[in-house]
């Protein structure tokens, strides 16, 4: 048997074999050009990125923050549910009796009774609220037992309950919710908030928090979070609050046992405030993950300002840290911190408050500070440290301080010293003990022993009463023959 390929076909074949082995000659150069571009294209820098930056950075938690799936919470909404897809509700007020009721449903369906600006009202006499509350319209939410957070130990009777790895609560862009009398609880909650707003206006007033997870409590992205009369207990890695592009007020609030207490990243237009609140850490250095800090703020985009008033930041390694923004600091108190306040850039101002640090009162990398009339106490090695790049105004400092408060003692008559401090750059040394009041309203908050940082020279009340005099070793030397003037004039000599 004979097998016969027509001609016409073997002058097909050779024809595009030759045609392809043209085009990859022909076009070599060219695929080495794209080969060129592409690495260059890689290598070459980005000057647009680096005039213009993005408006968020890895270290802003905004950019990959969890957006949580309420349908794969509630399967029952359907296939066309989403977020915001609840139906207007008619009822003006919603009475939910709770009683411990996991898995029922009856709190997520009591928000979707509610009409839009109505009330939804929690009442967990035989046990919290178990569910996730997704709030998409306008309304109030109150606990029917109320809130005394003065007396938080007894009275904080739990209200909502998170389900395990979900939120207690999350809020719809644009929407306002008011929440009163509330003690929320997320025991278990992993990587999920208690407490998120996207774009919202979260207002509280006489509510607790008991948070146990990796995350923060609470989480506002955007928008306004106005906090008072609470009690946060947050047992996290993570700030207790963070508020990432939103404007923030807090007044009477109580913050315990998270390692960091607030991160702020301020957004336009309005000053945040922060006002009568206690930020109280672990007093213990991490050993791990992010940097103990008991007040961070940030800046993104817009240069935000935040305001800070009758405060206490306590038990954190660095006390309040600035990172681009501006932020005043009025008559508070910064206390058990390896470093007091920290600017690595923007504005800060720190105006009659006191600051208790082990190593550093204030610290400027760079932008500029103003520092007057405050109390730094502790064995700091530097009340006011600064870099080249920043600038700082400091005067009007007093200085409790037995490491950098030791006086030098110069020959005032034929081997009479007389001590005396050298004057820091905007600080001067205090003389006396360190008022025990203050010590009470500082670290004796952790029921620490009284310290006395004050440099307690030998002989110097009597000293200062006229009589006698040190030797150049800085001890004291008694004489009651002379006093005032008389002892660096009469009876002077290195033979007595």
């Amino acid at each position: 048997m004979t097998i016969r390929t027509p001609l016409g076909l073997i002058g097909a074949a050779a024809g595009i074999a030759a045609a392809l082995a043209a085009f990859a000659l022909l076009d070599a150069p060219t695929a080495r050009a794209q080969v060129a571009a592409k690495v260059e294209s890689q290598t070459r820098p980005n000057f647009g990125l680096l005039l213009d930056p993005p408006a968020r950075t890895y270290r802003n938690r905004g950019a990959h923050h969890r957006r949580y799936d309420y349908r794969r919470h509630r399967p029952d909404r359907g296939p066309d549910w989403r977020p915001g897809g609840y139906r207007p509700g008619s009822e003006e007020i919603v009475l939910v009796d709770c009683g411990g009721n996991p898995g029922a449903g009856a709190v997520e369906d009591a928000v979707r009774r509610v009409r839009p600006g109505g009330t939804l009202v929690l009442r967990a006499r035989g046990g919290p609220c178990v569910g996730w509350l997704n709030i998409d319209k306008p309304l109030t939410l109150i606990g029917e037992g109320g809130f005394d957070p003065r007396d938080w130990e007894r009275s904080a009777q739990l209200t909502l309950q998170a389900p395990d790895g979900l939120p207690c609560m999350t809020v719809a862009q644009g929407v306002r919710v008011e929440i009163r009398d509330v003690v929320f609880a997320s025991p278990r909650a992993g990587d999920a908030a208690c407490v998120v707003g996207y774009g919202a206006e979260i207002v509280m007033n006489r509510v607790g928090f008991r948070h146990a997870g990796d995350e923060a409590a609470i989480y506002a992205d955007g928008g306004l979070l106005d906090i008072r009369n609470a009690v946060l207990d947050a047992q996290t890695i993570a700030p207790a609050i963070v508020a990432d592009g939103a404007v923030l007020n807090a007044w009477e609030l109580t913050v315990l046992g998270a390692q960091s207490g607030m991160e702020l990243t301020p957004g336009p237009g309005q000053t945040s405030r922060i006002a009568a609140t206690t930020l109280k850490g672990t007093n213990a250095p991490n050993s791990f993950g992010p940097r103990s800090i008991g007040l961070l703020i940030r800046s993104g985009r817009d240069y935000g300002r935040v305001e800070i008033e009758n405060a206490a930041v306590c038990g954190y390694v660095e006390g309040v840290v600035v990172e681009g923004a501006s932020v005043a600091i009025k008559d508070s108190r910064i206390c058990r911190a390896d470093k007091g306040a920290v600017l690595y850039s923007g504005e800060l101002r720190l105006e009659d408050s006191r600051i208790r640090a082990s190593t550093v009162g204030v610290a400027a990398a760079a932008g500029h500070a103003v520092i007057v009339d405050n109390v730094f106490a502790g064995g700091m090695d530097e009340v006011i440290y600064r870099e080249p790049r920043a600038s700082v105004e400091a005067h009007g400092n007093r200085v409790w301080s037995q490491s950098v408060c030791r006086p030098s003692f110069r020959d005032r008559y034929r081997g009479r010293y007389e001590p005396y401090w050298r004057p820091g750059d905007g600080w001067e040394c205090a003389h006396g003990s360190y008022p025990r009041e203050w010590w009470d309203a500082e670290d004796g908050l952790f029921g620490l022993p009284y310290y006395d940082d004050g440099y307690q020279l030998d002989g110097y009340d009597r000293y200062r009463d006229g009589y006698g005099w040190y030797d150049r070793d800085g001890r004291y030397i008694g004489d009651d023959r002379w006093r005032g003037e008389d002892r660096w004039r009469r009876g002077g000599g290195w033979g007595w």
